[in-house]
């Protein structure tokens, strides 16, 4: 879909099409596998004739998604799986708005929470899953000026696009959350590896753009 655009549209994600504006990222296909690598940690199939793995978490698990946005992340989740109680978090009140309107969209009860990261979540949960921004303003290949139409808040971080992916790492260690996932460009995996490993965080699997820990 054209950036230019963006205003009262739908995109399609997971098979579902959700409202976006100017206030939230447009929903890529590559976060759909953050979908996929949650139902395999239940156990539930994700692709039409593919067995998931053994099931890890129960399906009345907790996941917190960082850096909600549009809400995608979080209303796909409830609807792949209903069993879980979800929680959704957003710097951006306006963003936050826009997620809650998915969420009452789509029929799913979720709890929205208007926080930096994990800072105003009370609770200790199963399962973090986040895209967060990590884009580095000084990548030569990306396109700028289509990238202007979506907010910079959801699209730059400092220190070569991880400073949040780092933040975020260290509240989960803090917290003792057992498992991460998270979405990074593949240019930036190594690094969010090495770092995930010296908070004794254990890489499980890679699936293109996305990472999956386990303490």
């Amino acid at each position: 879909m054209n950036a230019n655009s963006l205003k009262n549209k739908t995109v399609n994600f997971y098979g579902r099409e959700f409202a976006v504006n100017p206030d939230v990222l447009i929903p890529r296909p590559e976060t759909e596998m953050i979908i996929d690598a949650v139902l395999n940690l239940v156990g539930k199939p994700f692709l039409p004739g593919i067995k998931p793995n053994k099931a890890m978490l129960s399906l009345n698990l907790k996941i917190v998604d960082v850096g909600t946005g549009s809400g995608c992340i979080a209303v796909t989740l409830k609807k792949e799986i209903p069993e879980a109680e979800i929680t959704a978090t957003d710097i951006s009140k306006t963003a936050l708005n826009v997620a809650k309107e998915n969420a009452k969209k789509f029929g799913t009860d979720i709890n929205f929470v208007e926080s930096d990261l994990l800072d105003k979540i009370d609770f200790a949960p199963d399962l973090v899953v986040a895209n967060l921004p990590y884009v580095d303003k000084d990548w030569d290949w990306i396109d700028k000026e289509a990238l202007a139409k979506e907010p910079s808040i959801a699209l730059y971080a400092e220190n070569r696009g991880l400073a949040l992916i780092y933040k975020l790492i260290d509240q989960v260690a803090e917290q003792k959350i057992s498992h991460l996932i998270l979405e990074a460009d593949p240019c930036q995996h190594e690094a969010i590896i090495n770092y995930a490993m010296e908070k004794k965080y254990v890489l499980q699997e890679t699936r293109g753009f996305i990472l999956n820990f386990i303490c």
